[in-house]
């Protein structure tokens, strides 16, 4: 895992979003610990919280991010099982609140895992820095008091270029993020 990591920094290395590589390495520690209680495959789980951001939109944009490159990439040159590669494709594509948004889940117990670490960095402390790390790349405002959260937010209105706010995110994202855990380990984080 150590040269997949080593790849990932050198992706992630300049990252001012809050995906950065100490986001994918706490959820990357999460990821472990969730395995070894829920007695998932540690390699497979290791993977995708490790790749899970290398092709987010948010640091490579929108269209880019459909392939999932940079994941497929390091992953074939540390030679890791195509059988395993495809499933770390396969459950990296249903990782993130978006994805959540659209009725998109993981479909194994690994991507599962992962998804529940991803979203328990989001809550907190960590979660709302991160929010706020979000909107100064973006230029966006931490709080406008004329400009209010979308109370059940849709993927459209999540997604698209709209006045928003550090503070909005927090009740549009972050706050619900306890109820759409997947497995006890997440649960109980």
């Amino acid at each position: 895992m150590e040269n997949i990591i080593n790849d990932v920094k050198e992706i992630l290395q300049n990252d001012m979003s809050g995906h950065g590589i100490d986001h994918v390495l706490r959820v990357y520690n999460m990821a472990k610990e969730f395995a070894k209680s829920e007695k998932a495959n540690l390699e497979i789980v290791s993977l995708i919280a490790l790749l899970h951001d290398v092709d987010d939109y948010k640091i490579v944009g929108k269209e880019k991010a459909k392939d999932l490159n940079n994941a497929k990439i390091i992953m074939a040159k540390n030679n890791i099982d195509k059988k395993v590669q495809d499933i770390v494709i396969q459950e990296i594509g249903r990782i993130g609140y978006n994805k959540y948004l659209q009725g998109i889940r993981p479909l194994t117990l690994e991507g599962q895992i992962v998804s529940d670490s991803d979203m328990c960095d989001a809550i907190g402390a960590n979660g709302i820095l991160r929010a706020y790390a979000y909107s100064l790349k973006i230029h966006q405002q931490f709080f406008d008091k004329n400009i209010f959260p979308i109370e059940n937010i849709n993927v459209s209105e999540y997604i698209i270029d709209r006045p928003s706010t550090s503070v909005c995110h927090c009740f549009e994202k972050l706050l619900k993020l306890k109820n759409l855990m997947l497995t006890n380990s997440g649960k109980k984080e």
